[in-house]
């Protein structure tokens, strides 16, 4: 259970500014004025601490009720500026299109992208096979893995097949437009993570025992 004692605010609202601001292409000054059409007088940085504090819990609560992805992964990596630098999402889903794994990282290289895989791979089990560009990184950290495991994880570079991870990029880069910029690599993080998060909800990709929709399934992340 997520803890919301001691907030000047109740649960429900706090999780409705989250819910809002990761779901739809707004700033926290559009947030701000929509919470107060609605009767909530909420400061925009205050939203702002809300999404920072919150999103990474709901996600890492959805994580452990997650459905399991397929066997065959896309990786590709996507840009995010932070302080006016450019920092990485490494990204793969499955070839159905679910969400495998996310993860925001410094640098594009070899190192990185084994610590992605690495992440990937602790929570949905490793691949038979991974779609890949030509990314020397890319390649570099699936043979190290396949190495260090004795996996026989087969890399594929069929750019062609990709176009299905790079059309999931665009999702994520159009909620994430409006905060483009972040001012801290931590609220990056930490925003991503909220969006990747309904990104996968609106997939169905959360284990659920009735039709919920989007929006509930959301909030039941909190309970």
């Amino acid at each position: 259970m997520i803890e919301f004692k001691g907030r000047h605010f109740e649960r429900d609202v706090i999780l409705w500014g989250v819910r809002w601001y990761v779901a739809y292409p707004i700033s926290y000054r559009q947030l701000e004025g929509m919470m107060k059409e609605r009767g909530v007088e909420v400061d925009h940085s205050t939203l702002n601490r809300w999404v920072v504090k919150y999103a990474p819990e709901l996600e890492r609560q959805f994580r452990s009720r997650k459905r399991p992805v397929g066997s065959s992964w896309r990786l590709d990596e996507t840009y995010v500026k932070v302080k006016g630098s450019w920092k990485y999402l490494y990204r793969a889903v499955d070839k159905a299109g679910a969400t495998v794994d996310f993860l925001l990282t410094a640098k594009r290289d070899r190192k990185a992208a084994l610590r992605f895989l690495r992440q990937a791979i602790s929570q949905n089990g490793a691949p038979r096979k991974i779609t890949i560009d030509n990314s020397g990184a890319n390649t570099a950290a699936i043979e190290s893995y396949n190495a260090e495991h004795e996996a026989g994880i087969e890399i594929r570079r069929r750019k062609y097949l990709n176009n299905i991870i790079e059309q999931d990029h665009r999702a994520i880069e159009r909620v994430a437009r409006p905060a483009l910029g972040f001012k801290s690599f931590r609220s990056a993080a930490a925003t991503l993570a909220g969006v990747e998060l309904m990104h996968m909800i609106r997939k169905g990709q959360l284990r659920t025992t009735g039709e919920l929709r989007p929006a509930k399934q959301f909030y039941a992340l909190a309970a």
